[in-house]
């Protein structure tokens, strides 16, 4: 599982310290689930702050990778 935090942020023209004001998911937690290549665990409370931060569905901003 992938988030797509960095191509939606550039989507909206912000950065990820802008991303992190808007969403009220401190920085250093969204640096790691934007460098991650897979997660294994995140938190449904950021994801779901996300997810409204950038007016997309969950499942958008996850990308579940097939193994």
């Amino acid at each position: 599982m992938r988030l797509w935090i960095r191509e939606l942020a550039a989507e909206n023209g912000w950065t990820l310290t802008e991303v992190a004001t808007r969403s009220g998911v401190h920085y250093s937690t969204l640096k790691s689930y934007a460098r991650s290549p897979g997660m294994a665990m995140a938190d449904i409370g950021a994801l779901l702050k996300l997810a409204r931060t950038f007016e997309v569905s969950i499942e958008k901003l996850l990308d579940f990778v097939k193994q």
